[in-house]
């Protein structure tokens, strides 16, 4: 399940760098960067491990979104793992973020804001050593994520695992700002195909969402974010009527939010229906099925996920699988609604735009 495991057989310049970190000022904030299957987990682990048996406190927040080792995917999560460990499974966390996603394309926001606030809970809880582990986006739009990340957080140190010169584009503005050190990839890293990485995905959230229970919630109950679903006024009943003659579809439920109209429908019949998308956003009832969402505290952090399997919209009530207790429920301000399709056997359905919810 897991691709890293905690192993001291690590090229040299690794036990470099750890002598780096114990001779630093603490409290320090390191980030490791690297291409996909560049080792970054594995070498978080050792980190993470090799200091603790030195007595620091040491914290990790894991923001590879996809390829999570602190369970479950789709969130960024904060752990302080107290003995040595295997795997960064092993790791009980103590705060999440919701992403919602496995990729952190067209979720920069969501990425930047939940390392920068996970962060600084690790700090508030008097960490020495603070490791980022990051995803494995380093090209195109990847530049300016880590750019955006590196600058929120401000780490006393960089470690980039790169093959040949991949992360210059990211590292050469920060040169004289924070220390970066570069790394060789190791001889034993393994390149995982994308089949390979979906059954890992795949049996954490089997491993996840194992011991679920299915709740009928109040959505009257929870703000809802992450979706414009329940955004401005109902519409009319003749506004309906209209759309579902021009377009044929059976529409579930529809607002109308400034000049926009937003409806959750079904197609009657298939032909091609063409609608300017800037005057309204029209979802299709399946998508809605198996979407993740996020159970979010007063704090803006996340108690845990859920997996949707229905939407009443007249009671406006929800039918939600997850593993969270009543209780664990009932600390939850806010429902956020993720864009993957995933059941609770692991098993993914699908990723939506960031615009189609």
């Amino acid at each position: 399940m897991n691709k890293a495991k905690y192993t001291q057989e690590v090229p040299e310049d690794r036990n470099e760098v750890l002598k780096i970190i114990q001779e630093e000022k603490k409290p320090l904030k390191i980030m490791i960067l690297g291409g996909v299957d560049s080792g970054k987990t594995t070498l978080t682990v050792f980190l993470a491990n090799e200091l603790l048996s030195q007595g620091f406190r040491v914290a990790i927040v894991d923001s590879d979104v996809g390829q999570k080792g602190i369970l479950p995917p789709a969130l960024i999560s904060l752990g302080f793992p107290d003995s040595i460990f295997t795997t960064m499974e092993e790791i009980k966390p103590v705060k999440h973020y919701f992403v919602g996603t496995i990729t952190p394309n067209q979720f920069f926001g969501e990425m930047v804001t939940g390392v920068k606030l996970l962060v600084n809970e690790a700090m508030k809880r008097r960490a020495d050593i603070v490791i980022i582990d990051t995803t494995g986006l380093v090209h195109g739009s990847g530049v300016e994520l880590k750019r955006m990340k590196i600058e929120m957080v401000k780490p006393d140190l960089v470690l980039a695992l790169q093959r040949k010169d991949e992360l210059e584009d990211i590292l050469r503005p920060f040169e004289n700002k924070t220390r970066v050190i570069r790394l060789a990839i190791s001889e034993n890293a393994k390149l995982h195909t994308r089949e390979e990485r979906r059954q890992i995905r795949k049996e954490k959230w089997k491993k996840y969402f194992e011991n679920s229970s299915e709740y009928i919630l109040d959505l009257r109950k929870f703000y809802i974010s992450g979706t414009l679903m329940f955004q401005g006024k109902e519409i009319s009943e003749e506004e309906k009527g209209l759309l579902e003659s021009l377009f044929r579809w059976l529409i579930f439920h529809g607002r109308k939010i400034a000049s926009r109209y937003f409806v959750v429908k079904a197609d009657i019949g298939s032909f091609p229906r063409n609608f300017d998308k800037n005057a309204m956003n029209a979802v299709d009832l399946e998508n809605l099925s198996n979407l993740l969402i996020g159970f979010i505290d007063k704090d803006g952090f996340c108690l845990g996920l859920g997996i949707l399997k229905l939407i009443n919209f007249k009671e406006l009530k929800a039918h939600v699988l997850t593993p969270l207790n009543e209780n664990e429920i009932k600390n939850a301000v806010e429902i956020r609604f993720g864009r993957i399709r995933v059941r609770e056997d692991g098993e993914e359905l699908g990723l939506l735009h960031r615009d189609a919810l």
